[in-house]
C-alpha cells in the first residue's frame, strides 16, 4: 500500500482493477480547498493513456511488474512462440499481444512485461531499433522527386513489412528501422 506522495514516473499502480504505469504527475495545492494530484498513466494491458485526479494522501495499490528477456522462435497458426533466454521456458502469444509483430524475424530478442503476482504477460516489446534486409524495392527513376528533398518510396523488408524509405535505398540493402514509429533510420553497412 502506498499513497499519492509516493508517485514518480514509471511507478506501476492498480487503477480500476488494471495495471497502469505513471507517465506524468503534478501535485497541485490550490489557494482554496484540499491539495490533489493530477496524473497521466498508461494502461499496461492495452497501451491507452488515462487521466485521473487523486486527492492528496489517497491510498493506492502498487503492482509488481517484471521485465524478462525472450527470443522469438517461430510463428504458426496458434500464434508467436518465444523462449526465455536463461530458463529455456517457452510461451506463445497471440499476434495482438506483440507490438509491431511484422518487424520481428526469427531469433529476434524481445522484452516481455509480466504482472508478477499472477504471471500474466502484459506486453511484448521489440528493441528500439531492428536491422532488416530490403527484399523488394522499386528502382528510383530520375525526376521522381518533383523538387522535393524528402522524396520517399515504399519497400518490403525480409519480414514482409512495408516501410517508407528515401529513394536511394535499393533491394539487398540492410536498413535500421525505429520500431516505435516504424520509420527508416539509416542504412547499415
Amino acid at each position: 500500500m502506498a499513497t499519492t506522495a509516493d508517485f514518480k514516473n514509471g511507478l506501476c499502480i492498480e487503477y480500476n482493477g488494471k495495471p497502469c504505469a505513471i507517465v506524468w504527475f503534478q501535485h497541485v495545492k490550490p489557494g482554496k480547498g484540499g491539495a490533489f494530484v493530477k496524473v497521466k498513466m498508461r494502461n499496461l494491458e492495452n497501451g491507452r493513456i488515462l487521466e485521473n485526479t487523486f486527492n492528496a494522501g489517497e491510498k493506492i495499490d502498487l503492482v509488481r511488474i517484471e521485465r524478462r528477456p525472450y527470443q522469438f522462435l517461430y510463428k504458426d497458426e496458434s500464434g508467436f512462440h518465444f523462449m526465455h533466454n536463461e530458463t529455456f521456458e517457452q510461451i506463445d502469444l497471440y499476434e495482438d499481444m506483440v507490438d509491431n509483430a511484422d518487424l520481428m524475424k526469427e531469433g529476434q530478442y524481445v522484452e516481455m512485461m509480466f504482472h508478477a503476482d499472477d504471471e500474466r504477460v502484459l506486453s511484448c516489446e521489440l528493441p528500439p531499433f531492428v536491422e532488416l534486409e530490403v527484399t523488394y524495392a522499386e528502382p528510383a527513376v530520375k525526376g521522381d522527386t518533383s523538387g522535393s528533398t524528402n522524396a520517399q518510396k515504399s519497400v518490403t523488408v525480409e519480414t514482409g513489412a512495408e516501410i517508407m524509405v528515401p529513394l536511394f535505398v535499393n533491394q539487398g540493402d540492410r536498413i535500421k528501422i525505429d520500431t516505435r514509429s516504424r520509420e527508416y533510420s539509416e542504412r547499415v553497412k
